[in-house]
């Protein structure tokens, strides 16, 4: 599929990728290469507070407006703010491609920061904070990065109801002008139309030649373990985490095998072994977050409380199997099955907009298409000194219990 796959980059630094689908659809995003990571302790939660006020209106449209464009010609459009990026999409009918081009770029380009606005979503994002909280999955998930990292990588991407408390307008506009800037900018278009009608409006919207370099800041990779009581739950939820190779380490494709291996699925060793055949669990699955500044692999249960120790100690014995009597034919199954996933996951042009996207912030787009290979040449012994680092105790583990 990479012949029908283009990428340009402005000399202003605006990126386009672009890929071509013969189907009456198209995804399309534009992204800032900046989030969570780029943040301050003081000021965690600004990346994701800016996705919040750009919905808001702008200087040609309201709030109302910007969806009624997208969405009366049957569209969809969302955004997300991630520890390494804030995107705005939309997926929309080939034909009106050009509404949603104008439609996201005045959404990244025009943000009013109303002061009225601004306090009104300061509480959407503090209910927002709390709603996570409340739901004992995304609580853990949230809550193993602190276990995993230390300084801002540590913190709630939405940052903490103080954080985002302090932040004013004025810590927001400043931070949108300076660093929303052409060459921090990414568009990603994903169907049935022409690349150089896009090259050219983006060369007359984007047509600023000021430039930006996003701040970085120091973390440290680190493993501890906690476990929370609550009143009010009835089963213990816990994350059982480990650091795998960055995104653009040519190791990265082993912890996909471990990870698929061991909780990818119904035939996956944990989910045979802990619900299946003992039936300690409902679920049990696996996910990985890789980037190339850092990189995890995380193993998510839930269970009755007596039962969480019994559920850890199967986890870390299946790890140690791997580590031992892995094969080459059951690592071949399981990259028969990454291939397969990865197939199935190009079907969908929105799907494949956030592929390119994520690909290029961590190396370049077209590395995408070189999934396939990228997995096969995956090496037992890699994959088995991975399980093996894991049963030395190198791993996290975080649990939200019960009290009783």
């Amino acid at each position: 599929m990479i012949k029908n796959f283009k990428k340009k980059v402005l000399p202003n630094g605006f990126t386009i990728l672009f890929e071509k689908r013969e189907v009456p659809v198209v995804s399309v995003s534009i992204s800032f290469k900046g989030g969570g990571i780029n943040e301050e302790l003081k000021e965690k939660g600004i990346s994701h507070f800016i996705e919040h006020m750009l919905y808001k209106g702008t200087t040609n449209r309201t709030n109302l407006e910007i969806a009624q464009e997208i969405e009366r010609r049957g569209g969809e459009f969302n955004g997300f703010t991630s520890e390494e990026m804030t995107s705005f999409y939309c997926k929309i009918s080939s034909k009106y491609v050009n509404v949603a081009l104008d439609v996201l770029g005045d959404v990244i380009k025009n943000p009013l920061f109303l002061e009225e606005d601004i306090e009104k979503e300061r509480k959407v994002i503090f209910e927002e904070i709390k709603m996570r909280k409340d739901n004992p999955r995304n609580y853990v998930f949230d809550k193993i990065h602190s276990l995993l990292y230390s300084e801002t990588l540590g913190l709630d991407l939405a940052g903490t109801e103080k954080t985002v408390n302090s932040i004013t307008r004025e810590d927001l506009v400043k931070r949108h002008k300076k660093y929303f800037t052409p060459n921090n900018l990414i568009l990603t278009v994903v169907g049935n139309v022409n690349f150089e009608k896009i090259v050219d409006w983006s060369k007359k919207f984007f047509s600023e030649k000021n430039k930006s370099r996003i701040p970085n800041y120091k973390f440290q990779f680190q493993n501890k373990r906690k476990i929370e009581k609550r009143k009010g739950i009835d089963q213990a939820n816990l994350i059982f985490a480990f650091h795998s190779p960055l995104a653009n380490d040519e190791k990265t494709h082993a912890a996909e095998v471990l990870i698929t291996l061991l909780a990818g699925g119904m035939s996956s060793r944990l989910f045979h072994e802990i619900r299946e055949k003992r039936n300690l669990v409902y679920s049990i699955h696996g996910d990985i977050d890789s980037t190339k500044k850092y990189s995890h692999s995380m193993i998510y249960a839930g269970c009755k409380k007596e039962n969480m120790q019994l559920v850890e100690k199967l986890i870390l014995e299946e790890f140690r199997k791997v580590s031992k009597d892995l094969t080459e034919e059951e690592l071949n199954h399981t990259k028969e099955q990454l291939i397969g996933n990865y197939q199935i996951s190009m079907e969908d042009s929105q799907n494949q907009m956030l592929h390119l996207l994520i690909e290029e912030i961590d190396s370049d787009a077209k590395n995408f298409y070189l999934y396939e290979n990228n997995i096969s040449k995956v090496k037992l012994e890699d994959v088995k000194k991975l399980a093996s680092k894991v049963v030395s105790g190198k791993y996290s583990f975080f649990a939200l219990v019960p009290e009783d």
